[in-house]
C-alpha cells in the first residue's frame, strides 16, 4: 500500500473590486470638493509655478525685448548682492526678536488668564482685540498715534513727565517695527498657551501641591514640559507670517533705515526696479522658506493631536 501525497496549492490572492454603485457615491461625496479644489489650484498654485518660471529669466519690464533665460543667476544675485543678504539678515532678526518677546508675554499673559478672577471673560476679549485689527490698521496706529514726536501718546506721556521728546522711528527704527508686531501677535501666542495650559491634568498638579511643591517648581517641572509643544507650535506659526510681513515694515518705515525685510525687498524689486526676474527669485526663496517652516509646524500639530488621543 503506497501513501500518496499532494503538492500544497497556492492560494491565489482573492481580489475584492469596489462595485459600481460604490465607486459612484464615493465619487457623488467628493465632488463637492473639486470646485474649491480647482480654485485654490488657479489662485494659487497656477501664479506660483509662473512666478518660478520667471525666476529663470533675466527680465525687467521696462525692457521686455532684451529677455533671455538666466539660468540660477537670480538665485545666485539673490544670495550674493549685499543688499539683499542684508534683508535676509533683517528678516531673521526682525522674526526672531518678534517671536520670542510675543511668546514670552504670551505665557505670562496666559499664566494670569489660567487663574479665576472676576470680570476674566471682559479681560481675555480686551487682550485678544489687537490681533483681529487688520495689519495695516495697526501698523497706522502705532506710526501716528503713538510714534509721531508731535502728537503721540508715547511723546505726550514724557512731556508730561518732563522726559525728552525722541523720534522714535528715526532713532529704533527697527525696534518700532518689532514692537507693533510684538503687540500684534501676543495675543496669538497667549491663545495658543493658554489652550495648553488648560489641557493640564489638575489632578497631577493638586497632588504636586499636597506633596508640598511650590507654584515655581510646579511650573518648571510641570507646566513648562507640558507647554514645550504649545511653545514650538506658536513659535512655528509665528515665524510662518512674520517671515512674509509686509506690512509693518512698508507703512511704519517704508524699509528705510535698515529695516527693509526680504519680501519689502521683493516689492521694491519688482515694482521699483522692475526687476521681475530677480524679484521672482527673491520670491521663490521667501516661499521655500515659509514651506520649510509650515512642515516642522504640520509635524508638532500632528504630534500634539496624537497627544490628545492616547489621553482620550
Amino acid at each position: 500500500m503506497t501513501a500518496t501525497t499532494t503538492a500544497p496549492v497556492a492560494s491565489t490572492p482573492v481580489r475584492t473590486t469596489r462595485p459600481p454603485s460604490a465607486r459612484l457615491r464615493a465619487w457623488a461625496t467628493r465632488a463637492p470638493l473639486l470646485p474649491a479644489l480647482i480654485f485654490m489650484i488657479a489662485v494659487t498654485q497656477l501664479p506660483f509655478v509662473a512666478t518660478l518660471v520667471i525666476s529663470f529669466f533675466d527680465w525687467n519690464s521696462l525692457y521686455p525685448d532684451a529677455r533671455h533665460f538666466a539660468g540660477l543667476d537670480n538665485y545666485q544675485e539673490v544670495l550674493t548682492d549685499v543688499d539683499l543678504r542684508q534683508s535676509v539678515w533683517t528678516t531673521v532678526l526682525l522674526t526672531v526678536a518678534v517671536v520670542l518677546a510675543s511668546l514670552i508675554l504670551g505665557l505670562v499673559l496666559a499664566l494670569l488668564l489660567d487663574r479665576k478672577f472676576k470680570g476674566r471673560g471682559v479681560v481675555r476679549t480686551l487682550l485678544i482685540a489687537p490681533f483681529l485689527v487688520v495689519p495695516v490698521a495697526a501698523a497706522l496706529l502705532w506710526k501716528h498715534v503713538l510714534y509721531n514726536p508731535e502728537y503721540g501718546l508715547f511723546n505726550g506721556l514724557l512731556h508730561y513727565v518732563g522726559g525728552p521728546q525722541p523720534d522714535w522711528i528715526s532713532n529704533t527704527p527697527l525696534l518700532a517695527v518689532e514692537a507693533s508686531l510684538v503687540w500684534q501677535w501676543t495675543p496669538f501666542m497667549m491663545l495658543i498657551l493658554l489652550a495648553g495650559l488648560q489641557s493640564r491634568d489638575h489632578e497631577q498638579i493638586e497632588a504636586a501641591r499636597v506633596d508640598g511643591a511650590s507654584d515655581w517648581q510646579i511650573f518648571r517641572h510641570l507646566t513648562l514640559p507640558h507647554l514645550r509643544r504649545y511653545l514650538e507650535l506658536g513659535a512655528l506659526l509665528g515665524s510662518i507670517y512674520i517671515v512674509q510681513n509686509f506690512d509693518a515694515v512698508f507703512t511704519i518705515t517704508s524699509g528705510g533705515l535698515g529695516t527693509a525685510n526680504l519680501p519689502y525687498t521683493v516689492y521694491q524689486s519688482f515694482y521699483q526696479a522692475h526687476e521681475n526676474g530677480l524679484a521672482s527669485a527673491a520670491g521663490v526663496l521667501v516661499v521655500i522658506g515659509s514651506i520649510i517652516i509650515a512642515t516642522f509646524a504640520l509635524r508638532v500639530v500632528s504630534s500634539l493631536f496624537r497627544e490628545e488621543v492616547s489621553r482620550a
